[in-house]
C-alpha cells in the first residue's frame, strides 16, 4: 500500500535534509579550516537548531507547564549537555537521528492508519431515496426504515435491507475480507457497507442508518484503540516512573563522582557529564511507548482485512493464550438449514418415495417439510392433492391421486399401524406408509439433517494445529445427532440436549477447568449469555446482526469458522512481536546504559540505542499490518 507523505511529515523531511547539508558542509569545512571554538560552534548550532527548535520549545513550554519527565526533555537536556562539554558534532547528530527518528514513527504510524481507514472506506456518503415518485439524493441518515432506495452499479449499499427490485452481484470484501462477489436477487438480504457490481436494484430498507451494519462496524472499529491489553497498560505505567528515574539517575552520575574524584577539574566534571548524557539518550523510551501500541494497532489492522474485528488489544492479548474452544452449533458448525440426506424406499423407488412425501409437505412451512420440498426439485401439481390434516407434533395426513398417505414420524406409524422400522441413520426420520384397504403399507423414510458448513472440518483441524487442545460443542439437539456431528468433525468433547441456561453452567464447568483461556463462539443471537461469560466471545456471520456486533469480543463478517484459527494466528503473532520489541529494547537499553555508566559507550552508540532501536522496533511492529500467510 502505497503511503503519500503529510504537509507536515513533508516540512519535517525537509527540514532534516537542510540540516544534514549544512551539517556536512560545517564537518568538511573545520577539517581544512581551523576556526576559534565559537566559531566552530555557531556554525554546529545552525544545523542543530533547524533541526531540533520544535523539541527545544515543546520541551521548554513541557517544563513551564511542570511536565518535565518527556522525551523531548531527556533530548534537550542531553543534547544541551554535550554542548556544555564542547561535543559540538555529537550534539548535532543527536539530534538530528532523534528526528529521523520521530519522522519514521510518524509514517509507520500513519500507514497504520491508513489500513483502518481503508476500512472506513465503507461508510457511505449518499443515498437515493425514492419519495413521491421522485429520486431523490440524501444523507443516509436522513432515510427512514421501510422507505425504498436506488443503488446503481457501482455504488455502495447505503443501508441495510431487503431487494425488491432487480439483481445484482455485490462486493462484500471490504467486510468479509472475500474478493468474489456474491449474487443477489428478489427477496435476499443486503448489508450497507457493500458494493453493487452489476445491476440497478431497489432494496427496501429494514433499519436506520444508525442501526445499520455498516455504523455498528465502525464504531466497533473507532472503539477498539480504547481498550489496551495488560502489556500495553505495564509500557505506559513503566515509562511514567522510568523516565524521572533515569533523569535522577543521570544527574547523580553527572555530579556525585567528580564531587569525590576531583571538584576543581573541568576534565573529570566533563567525562562525567558526557557519561550522564550518554545514559539521558540512550535511556529515551521511545521504542517501547512508540513501538508496543503501534503492533496492537497493526494486528487489529490487519485482521480487519480478513474480515476478522478484534474489539481491542486486550482481547487480542486473550485470544492468543486461547486452549479451548467451545462451539455452537446449529449456525456455527452447522448451516442451521434442514437437507434431506438420504431416501430409503420400501416396495416403490426413491423418486417416488420423494415425490409422494413432497406433495404431503407442500402445504407445511416447517423447515422439516420444506427441506423434502427443495430436495424435490420438481414441479407438484396440487391438484392432485386433495384433503391434509395436520397430526400435532406427529406429522400430516394427506390424499394423493385419491389414496391416502401417513407422512411423519414413528408415532405416526403406529396409528396407523404400518409395519415400520427404524433407520440406523442419525438425524430427524420421515416415515411415509399408504393406506390401502383398511391396511398401511409402509413406503419407507426420508433422512433430514443440519448440513454441516464446508469448512468446518478444516476449521477443526487448523485449531488442532494451532495448539487448542480441547475443542466441545454445545447444543440443544438430541445426544444422537450431536454425536454424529462431533465424530465427523473430530470434536474433543460435547454436550447435547442443553437449554440456553444449560449453555452458561457447562461453560463455567469448562473455565474452572481450563489452564488456559477459553472462547466460545456461536452466532450471537441466542448465545449473548455465553458470549459474555467466556473468555473471549466470538462471533460467527456478523454481517447484519446486532447482538453478535455488540455482545461478542471478536466479530467474524462470514460465516466460515475457519477463521476463528486465523485469529487466533494473528494474535499470537501480534504478541510475539510485542514481547520481541520489548525484549529487545529493553535489552540494548541496559546494555548501553551500564556501557555508558563505565565510559565504554560514547555518544554515537547512545544514538543507535535510542533511534537505531526505535527504527527496528517500528519494523518489527509493521509486520503486524501484513495479512496472514495460509
Amino acid at each position: 500500500m502505497k503511503y503519500k507523505l503529510t504537509k507536515k511529515q513533508k516540512k519535517m523531511r525537509n527540514r532534516i535534509i537542510i540540516a544534514i547539508a549544512l551539517l556536512a558542509v560545517t564537518a568538511v569545512t573545520l577539517h581544512f579550516v581551523e576556526v576559534p571554538w565559537w566559531a566552530e560552534l555557531v556554525l554546529y548550532m545552525i544545523p542543530y537548531v533547524i533541526a531540533g527548535y520544535d523539541v527545544l520549545k515543546t520541551a521548554f513550554i513541557n517544563l513551564i507547564h511542570g511536565q518535565i519527565f518527556d522525551e523531548k526533555f531527556l533530548m534537550m537536556v542531553a543534547t544541551v549537555g554535550a554542548i556544555v562539554t564542547g561535543e559540538y558534532p555529537e550534539a548535532t547528530f543527536v539530534m538530528l537521528f532523534y528526528q529521523i527518528g520521530e519522522l519514521f514513527q510518524s509514517i509507520a504510524v500513519g500507514r497504520s492508519r491508513k489500513s483502518i481507514a481503508k476500512l472506513m472506506d465503507i461508510r457511505p456518503d449518499s443515498a437515493t431515496v425514492i419519495r413521491d415518485g421522485e429520486e431523490l439524493e440524501v444523507s443516509p441518515e436522513d432515510v427512514q426504515v421501510d422507505e425504498v432506495i436506488i443503488v446503481k452499479p457501482g455504488e455502495k449499499i447505503p443501508l441495510d435491507g431487503v431487494i425488491i427490485e432487480g439483481e445484482s452481484s455485490v462486493n462484500q470484501a471490504a467486510l468479509t475480507g472475500e474478493s468474489a462477489p456474491v449474487d443477489k436477487a428478489l427477496s435476499d438480504n443486503v448489508i450497507s457497507g457493500t458494493l453493487n457490481l452489476t445491476g440497478v436494484i431497489k432494496i427496501r430498507t429494514t433499519s436506520t442508518f444508525g442501526q445499520s451494519t455498516v455504523s455498528k462496524i465502525l464504531e466497533l472499529v473507532e472503539n477498539a484503540s480504547d481498550k489496551k491489553a495488560k502489556v500495553e497498560n505495564f509500557i505506559t505505567k513503566f515509562a511514567r516512573y522510568y523516565t524521572p528515574a533515569v533523569v535522577i539517575a543521570a544527574l547523580v552520575l553527572g555530579v556525585v563522582p567528580p564531587l569525590f574524584l576531583g571538584i576543581g577539574s573541568w576534565d573529570i566534571w566533563k567525562e562525567w557529564l558526557t557519561r550522564a548524557c550518554v545514559f539521558l539518550v540512550v535511556s529515551c523510551p521511545c521504542a517501547l511507548v512508540v513501538s508496543v501500541p503501534l503492533s496492537f494497532f497493526g494486528g487489529i489492522g490487519g485482521a480487519s482485512k480478513d474480515g476478522i474485528l478484534i474489539k481491542g488489544a486486550g482481547y487480542m492479548e486473550v485470544l492468543s493464550k486461547i486452549d479451548t474452544v467451545v462451539f455452537d452449533k446449529t449456525g456455527t458448525l452447522t448451516k442451521g438449514v434442514f437437507a434431506v440426506d438420504d431416501v430409503h424406499p420400501n416396495l416403490i423407488s426413491k423418486a417416488e418415495l420423494l415425490d409422494i412425501a413432497a406433495c404431503c409437505e407442500s402445504f407445511s412451512s416447517h423447515p422439516v417439510a420444506q427441506s423434502i420440498v427443495r430436495a424435490h426439485e420438481g414441479h407438484i401439481d396440487k391438484s392432485l392433492i386433495g384433503e391434509v390434516t395436520e397430526i400435532a407434533g406427529k406429522g400430516v395426513k394427506a390424499v394423493v391421486e385419491g389414496k391416502t398417505y401417513y407422512c411423519g414420524n414413528g408415532q405416526l406409524m403406529e396409528i396407523c399401524g404400518a409395519d415400520w422400522h427404524d433407520c440406523h441413520l442419525t438425524g430427524t426420520i420421515i416415515h411415509i406408509a399408504r393406506e390401502d384397504d383398511g391396511k398401511c403399507e409402509y413406503l419407507g423414510h426420508i433422512v433430514i439433517n443440519d448440513q454441516i458448513k464446508e469448512d468446518s472440518e478444516e476449521a477443526i483441524k487448523s485449531l488442532k494445529n494451532a495448539g487448542v487442545k480441547r475443542l466441545v460443542m454445545l447444543t440443544g439437539d438430541k445426544k444422537s445427532v450431536a454425536e454424529n456431528v462431533a465424530g465427523k468433525l473430530g470434536l474433543t468433547g460435547f454436550f447435547a440436549e442443553l437449554l440456553p441456561a444449560d449453555k452458561v453452567s457447562k461453560v463455567e464447568e469448562l473455565l474452572k477447568n481450563s489452564k488456559g483461556r477459553l472462547a466460545f463462539v456461536g452466532d450471537g443471537i441466542n448465545d449473548a449469555p455465553v458470549l459474555m461469560r467466556a473468555d473471549c466471545g466470538i462471533a460467527m456471520g456478523a454481517m447484519g446482526s446486532d447482538a453478535a456486533i455488540e455482545s461478542a469480543d471478536v466479530v467474524l463478517m462470514d460465516d466460515k469458522p475457519s477463521k476463528i484459527a486465523d485469529a487466533i494466528k494473528i494474535a499470537r503473532k501480534t504478541m510475539r512481536i510485542v514481547w520481541e520489541n520489548i525484549i529487545f529494547a529493553l535489552g540494548v537499553k541496559a546494555v548501553i546504559l551500564v556501557l555508558g555508566a563505565l565510559g565504554i559507550a560514547n555518544m554515537w552508540l547512545a544514538v543507535f540505542g535510542d533511534v537505531g532501536v526505535l527504527i527496528i522496533a517500528i519494523l518489527n511492529a509493521m509486520r503486524c499490518m501484513r495479512k496472514l500467510n495460509r
